[in-house]
């Protein structure tokens, strides 16, 4: 009952490709704009890719360093996970290598506090992988469970993670946020902030302004109807060397265009051409269909900059400009002389830290890094604040997080950083309460237009890069099917908690 089904299902009775005059503009080359891309490029779409920046990635770009000792480095946004269930972006990114050979297996995904605070780390990945079993062998396991504590919990409020729909639940729940949620369950503190907490700041958003629908259906996603379980995957080198220089070469072999620092600075419909991109410093790209597979902060400034779009379209500006954006976040990348012990496990979620969210050992995950180490004797951490706290500089955090460490891990405070690579950004989505009905899908009320990332609706369970990935297929199969070609099958877990009323 918990295997994956098709939300999109295959169509052999449909021609696979397009006629010889369709063409598309995807703005924005993340996750969801290279998968757009892709997908429409195979199909016989005559597309071209439209990125700002000078490399592919969005916010799994990369950059080139040169560290104080002489050495070339490349360097990324940030560490991401590839969950198992996240079944359409691994089906792209089988266009790579069928094999996902370059994926490995992260190992543990322990939880942890500093040992100051008395409580024994959490690893979720040892669980069994079947829904409902997984949750009895948690509350049998984890020490975050007593049964004298279980007595106060409100059990009501704790089965509505099963009882999720996607209708019911925002009806029910997105008028109020997590932390009212997670005060009405009425966990121990301990369980509070080992089970709940820090999966909350894993999207970004503090549990005070994350949607309650929105934290259930990511327990739905990826837990309660989960049947891969919380094991992950990252690449095993870094994301230029295993995903972008691939994927540039493969967009290219089937056809597509990829221009990388070209600016899209307006949107404009072009009568029966469909739409019109103006690129800064060149001329105007058109084409009969658009996808905008941009970020919050870039959505938000190109459909402000584009009035006769305003004009078409009123109900979707309107919608774009109040989109939120999640919490800054910081990202640091320290490369140093010396390593942690050889026990700590590859990535690391930490609780109850003022600013520090995750640890990453960079050096015992990826390639390129590994070899710098190994040369230098050393070690490639990266340190990540999901939601930064207000009014500090980068410099401030930084110093805090390695504090943090320290406290958490006592043998990093004798780490001696050669270079620290440290980033702070604010284009993470928001999910604030009260905003699923007017947050914009794929669909828009501008004919021809599509959006795609992972801020936007879609009704397929999904977060993150899996719903950057869902939501250019949705796009994709809009634009097949005004071209009569058959769509892409998408793949999901189910959509309804085991306990959904049944309608």
């Amino acid at each position: 009952m918990f295997a994956p089904h098709h939300a999109v299902a295959a169509r052999p009775d449909l021609p696979h490709r397009v006629g010889p005059d369709a063409t598309a503009l995807v703005v924005g080359g993340g996750i969801a704009g290279v998968s757009a891309a892709l997908v429409l490029a195979e199909r016989g779409v005559r597309v071209e890719l439209l990125e700002a920046a000078p490399h592919l990635g969005g916010r799994l770009g990369t950059w080139d360093r040169r560290l104080p000792d002489g050495s070339e480095v490349v360097v990324e946004h940030g560490y991401h996970g590839f969950f198992r269930q996240y079944y359409n972006l691994r089906d792209v990114l089988r266009r790579l290598d069928p094999d996902l050979g370059f994926l490995r297996d992260v190992g543990g995904y322990p939880i942890a506090s500093r040992p100051s605070v008395g409580w024994e780390s959490e690893d979720f990945t040892a669980l069994p992988r079947t829904p409902l079993l997984n949750l009895v062998a948690l509350v049998l396991r984890s020490p975050s469970f007593k049964l004298r504590e279980l007595r106060h919990v409100d059990a009501d409020e704790a089965l509505a993670m099963l009882r999720y729909d996607p209708v019911r639940t925002f009806a029910e729940h997105d008028h109020r946020s997590a932390a009212e949620l997670l005060d009405g369950l009425g966990f121990s503190d301990r369980g509070r902030a080992m089970l709940f907490e820090v999966f909350a700041h894993s999207f970004f958003n503090l549990e005070q302004r994350y949607s309650a629908a929105e934290f259930l259906a990511m327990c739905h996603f990826y837990f309660t109807a989960n049947p891969e379980g919380l094991g992950m995957d990252a690449p095993d080198d870094d994301y230029r060397t295993t995903l972008w220089e691939p994927f540039t070469r493969l967009l290219e072999k089937h056809g597509a265009t990829v221009t990388t620092g070209a600016r899209a600075v307006s949107l404009r419909p072009d009568g029966a051409r469909g739409w019109a991109v103006d690129v800064e410093g060149e001329p105007a790209r058109h084409a009969r269909h658009l996808v905008v597979a941009t970020d919050v902060p870039a959505t938000r400034d190109l459909i402000a900059a584009s009035p006769e779009l305003v004009a078409a379209a009123p109900g979707l500006a309107r919608r774009i400009s109040a989109l939120p954006g999640g919490e800054p976040y910081v990202v640091t990348r320290l490369f140093c002389e010396g390593d942690v012990d050889p026990g700590r496990a590859v990535f690391t979620g930490v609780t109850r830290e003022r600013v520090l969210d995750s640890v990453t050992l960079f050096h015992r995950l990826e390639g390129a890094s590994a070899r710098w180490a190994r040369d230098r004797g050393g070690s490639v951490v990266e340190l990540h604040s999901y939601a930064c706290p207000p009014g500090e500089s980068v410099d401030e955090l930084v110093v805090a997080m390695r504090e943090e460490l320290a406290a958490l891990w006592p043998e990093a405070a004798d780490l001696r950083v050669l270079h620290a690579e440290s980033h702070r950004y604010a284009n993470a989505p928001g999910f604030d309460p009260g905003y699923h009905l007017v947050r914009p899908g794929v669909l828009t009320d501008a004919r021809g237009l599509r959006l795609a990332g992972d801020w936007v609706a879609s009704d397929v369970p999904s977060a993150l890069m899996e719903r950057a990935t869902v939501t250019a297929l949705t796009a994709v199969n809009d634009v097949l099917r005004e071209e009569g070609a058959a769509p892409e099958p998408i793949r999901s877990i189910r959509p309804r908690g085991v306990l959904a009323p049944r309608t």
